[in-house]
């Protein structure tokens, strides 16, 4: 089968490798969507070749793709029914784990006691190809009426957005400032309009921004433009700043607004990977009572719970997706999407 890999510098290789076989425990699915996430562009950038990003780095190259969705098409031994079955409409949660810790047993698996063994688009084969192979474990059943687009959206950005929502409790009494209008940020303000949030979408995009309002941001806030962003922030929240605050950014600067816009007794999250922050932590954290959480996508648990809301609510995340690409046309998906002007991809290897 064709399969999309990352060679690093901002190139895509599309490699010929064999169909996979399920090993005792783990399943085959077709990939009928696989999403593209902001976090597939620090692999698709890495300089001087693939990036495994603080991650054990694997031999060889690595198909790519980190948002899968299908149907199971192969079940190897052991698995049981009510876990996977041919026919199957399936997401995977795109961690390995040992399988047996408190971590992994509660669905965790990326916060595997003994360490993550795989990332599935990162150092293990992932879902940018016709096939793709898993644990049975690590699937979480697609509702029946959500589309694999959706699903695809659910196994990682999507997905992200509602956790780091339930950490924090957001209830339709909030404000909520999200920073960064990309894929992830993008599904956030989404969810907590939804939820009846006010929301205040910032991002330095124009486009984007103007997605955010379709996508049920009260406010838009574009940090280019506007000298003082928290000052901006707290206008629009009668003067004591938001009650939440989300980073989807991955900006330093961004980080920083986040944490002092929200008001006293306030909680800022952190998603966007990588980077750093400088705070001032007096005036920003302890003498207003901020709490500062840092949430790393979602659980199994999490993920079906997710699907299930969606569905629930006939909430719109196909609308999520601006482009969708042939795997064909992967490497002209990707030089559009590096520009990260536009809305979120996905890929349809079938």
């Amino acid at each position: 089968m064709k399969a999309v890999t990352f060679p690093g510098d901002r190139k895509l290789d599309i490699i010929e490798i064999p169909d996979p076989t399920p090993g005792p425990g783990e399943v085959v699915l077709e990939i009928k969507a696989s999403g593209m996430c902001g976090s597939d562009l620090k692999f698709y950038r890495a300089v001087g070749g693939p990036a495994s990003l603080g991650f054990k780095a694997s031999a060889g190259p690595v198909v790519a793709g980190h948002e899968p969705c299908g149907v199971v098409v192969a079940v190897g031994p052991g698995v049981e029914k009510n876990q996977a079955h041919i026919g199957m409409r399936a997401m995977v949660h795109h961690y390995r784990g040992c399988g047996v810790c408190p971590q992994c047993s509660t669905g965790w698996m990326q916060l595997c006691d003994e360490g993550v063994k795989e990332v599935y688009g990162v150092t293990g084969h992932g879902a940018h190809a016709k096939y793709m192979k898993a644990p049975a474990r690590t699937l979480v059943t697609l509702p029946d009426e959500l589309s694999f687009e959706t699903g695809a959206a659910i196994a990682c950005g999507t997905g992200t957005a509602w956790g780091a929502l339930q950490r924090m409790g957001l209830m339709g009494q909030h404000s909520i400032a999200i920073f960064g209008q990309g894929p992830v940020g993008l599904s956030a303000t989404q969810l907590a309009a939804t939820m009846g949030a006010h929301v205040i979408a910032l991002d330095v995009s124009p486009e984007r921004l103007a997605r955010a309002k379709e996508f049920g941001a009260a406010e838009i806030i574009n940090p280019a433009t506007t000298d003082d962003v928290v000052g901006a922030i707290k206008a629009l929240t009668h003067g004591l700043g938001a009650h939440l605050s989300l980073d989807a950014s991955s900006s330093a600067d961004a980080r920083a607004q986040a944490v002092r816009c929200v008001r006293t007794w306030g909680k800022a999250c952190f998603v966007g990977e990588g980077g750093s922050v400088s705070l001032d932590v007096s005036p920003d954290l302890l003498r207003r009572q901020v709490t500062l959480i840092g949430s790393w996508t979602f659980s199994t648990v999490g993920q079906a719970e997710c699907a299930r809301y969606v569905a629930d609510r006939g909430i719109a995340v196909d609308k999520l997706f601006t482009h969708r690409w042939r795997l064909d046309q992967a490497k002209e998906a990707y030089q559009l999407f590096d520009q990260q002007s536009s809305g979120k991809g996905v890929i349809l290897p079938v």
